[in-house]
């Protein structure tokens, strides 16, 4: 099945204007304002590809295309839509900001009891957790942009207050949830006799050396960042001094939320209320920091930058997250490619050390943060080939391109998902649990990133057809009637083993909107150019060339002018080869061929009638 990014999401922008917007109004659902998470997830669904993609734009209400305003009919009409988005966001900041003022990031009915019979309170539902602080890094960007390009074309005085109290209440949300990123984020030292050091260095080292020559490698291999960690102390990078030593281990990234004693962040010109002690131990999870980076490579997007949207603090916070930013995605590339024979990514399922996990969810999860890395270095070389492998094997493992067997274990990946327990959570009155159902809309969004980056023919073909693969098997799982008709999940419909049929799932919704914003990306750059079809493509527009001047030198003996009009025909579409010949080769060469054949063609009936004279 080929990914239509235009057609899909229009697809589900017209199921989406179904199910939540009444006469141009958001619908409440069940859960709105108890998960910020979700209701943030439901929001993007429609204005992540509103503000990234130019043919989405509602922004410019004279711009907006036809086939995008009959999609959201139920949103209002072409004037509508605007205001009724401005109300839907106001609706969000409202519903997740506490009393005093201060933005909440509550995770809400996405965190479960360790224990069945464990009944959350309310203190729990309202806890703050990385997801949420990303979410609204991104929906707050979103939100800003819009508003940017949006109000200097309306005048009505009801719209432009609305716009400047939602601007505000979006600045301060943006401004809080950035502060959160900054205080999640942790260094874990460890020693290498630990039980954590024993497992990260049997990840890492897979068997095939001692363990202490695994940890002169990881020494010597991680010297540089170990060294950008020390200097950073200064820049407000909480870790314990051990890390000076060079025969300890460490990881680093985000915990599930902001971490015990984290220290609050005070030097901004405008304070911002609400930064409450954290309870999350100091363990990266590598699921929290791919969450993580995705959230804050849009602080430094060209959008973002064209725009201007950050304010001097948050521009100051952008670049305390960039440094964060840099070091885990480095040090988790490094540990996933630890070694010079087979990768540790490479051996799957991946094994979380502070957990003592196992799931191809996890492999998934690096391999997002090498991805990430990839694109960071630009990097088009062997590493990538060997990413596109594992990609593969992922989709084999997870049952996305293969069958599902009876009684196959890998349905738990989808459904009911992959738990993680919360350490720390239960200094919040009993331990909590997350869980992760989005492993096929994880795995396309990681395929297409790779597909764009890839400048590789062979490599971007196996992406494009596994992308269409998951793709497909992404679109079988919509709901195909009652809630949530066109949006997702109906994990029966390709598990029938699936313990639950059909639940609305805004986190699976707007991964695949995310997955068609970055199809839509990659159909826009240029194709791959091959040097081998380039120099065939040369080589035929000489001849043509050559044998068009050829042509030329003959008297024309039509009377009706038609060899003169077939003449121009040609030299102009050699022109138009000839400028495509660099970045399309295939193109020019196709261009080139019927060229070739027409003046054959000529040369044969002038032949032909010289024998007859």
């Amino acid at each position: 099945m080929q990914i239509k990014p235009r057609q899909h999401m229009l697809d589900i922008w017209r199921a989406m204007a179904r199910h939540s917007f009444d006469d141009g109004k958001l619908v409440r659902e069940e859960t709105d304002g108890l998960s910020s998470v979700a209701d943030a997830e439901r929001l993007l669904c429609l204005l992540y590809p509103a503000t990234e993609v130019p043919a989405f734009r509602l922004d410019q209400p004279d711009t907006t295309e036809r086939d995008v305003l009959r999609a959201l009919e139920g949103v209002g009409s072409r004037l509508e839509i605007p205001p009724n988005l401005i109300a839907a966001l106001s609706q969000f900041m409202r519903s997740h900001t506490d009393p005093d003022d201060s933005p909440t990031f509550a995770g809400g009915h996405y965190f479960r009891p360790a224990e069945p019979q464990q009944k959350l309170t309310h203190e729990q539902y309202q806890l703050g957790v990385v997801d949420s602080y990303s979410m609204s890094v991104t929906l707050c960007l979103a939100t800003l942009g819009f508003l940017k390009v949006y109000e200097p074309s309306t005048t009505r005085p009801e719209v432009r207050k609305a716009i400047g109290e939602l601007r505000e209440a979006t600045n301060t949300r943006l401004t809080a949830a950035m502060i959160s990123l900054l205080r999640s984020f942790t260094v874990n030292v460890f020693d290498a006799e630990s039980e954590q050091g024993k497992r990260l260095i049997q990840v890492i080292g897979q068997d095939r050396q001692s363990d202490r020559a695994v940890l002169q490698q990881f020494s010597r291999r991680f010297r540089p960042l170990r060294a950008t960690i020390i200097e950073s102390l200064s820049r407000g990078i909480q870790v314990d001094e051990s890390i000076r030593d060079e025969s300890q281990l460490f990881e680093c990234g985000w915990a599930w939320g902001v971490v015990k004693d984290a220290p609050t962040i005070t030097d901004l010109d405008v304070q911002v209320p609400g930064q409450p002690d954290g309870i999350a131990d100091r363990l990266p999870y590598v699921y929290f920091t791919v969450i993580a980076l995705d959230g804050i490579q849009d602080l430094f997007s060209d959008r973002t930058l064209t725009l201007g949207l950050l304010d001097a603090d948050q521009q100051k916070l952008a670049e305390a997250l960039r440094l964060r930013w840099e070091l885990s995605q480095q040090y988790w590339s490094a540990i996933a490619r630890f070694g010079s024979e087979r990768w540790p990514l490479e051996d799957l399922p991946w094994q979380t050390t502070g957990l003592r996990l196992e799931s191809e969810y996890f492999s998934l999860t690096v391999a997002a943060i090498l991805v990430h890395d990839l694109v960071r270095r630009k990097a088009t070389d062997d590493d990538l080939t060997r990413t596109v492998a594992i990609m593969e094997r992922l989709a084999d493992r997870g049952r996305v391109t293969s069958r599902m067997t009876r009684n196959d274990p890998a349905i738990e990946l989808h459904n009911p998902g992959v738990t993680m327990p919360l350490a720390g959570s239960e200094r919040s009155g009993g331990p909590l649990q997350w869980r992760m159902t989005d492993f096929s809309a994880q795995l396309l969004k990681r395929i297409v990133q790779l597909a764009e980056l890839s400048r590789n023919i062979d490599a971007q073909d196996r992406l494009l057809r596994l992308g269409e693969q998951a793709f497909e098997h992404l679109w079988n799982r919509r709901i195909e009637d009652g809630e949530g008709a066109g949006l997702w999940d109906h994990a029966r419909a390709v598990y029938p083993d699936a313990r639950v049929s059909r639940r609305l799932s805004w986190s699976i919704t707007e991964r695949v909107t995310e997955c068609l914003v970055a199809a839509r990306n990659l159909y826009e750059q240029q194709p791959i150019r091959s040097p081998e079809l380039a120099e065939l493509a040369r080589d035929l527009l000489s001849e043509a060339t050559h044998l068009f001047g050829r042509e030329q030198l003959e008297a024309s003996t039509s009377a009706d002018g038609s060899r003169s009009r077939a003449m121009r025909s040609m030299e102009s579409r050699l022109d138009h080869a000839r400028s495509l010949v660099d970045d399309r080769p295939a193109t020019a060469f196709a261009l080139a061929l019927p060229v070739l054949r027409e003046l054959d063609t000529l040369a044969q009936a002038r032949g032909a009638a010289a024998q007859e004279v």
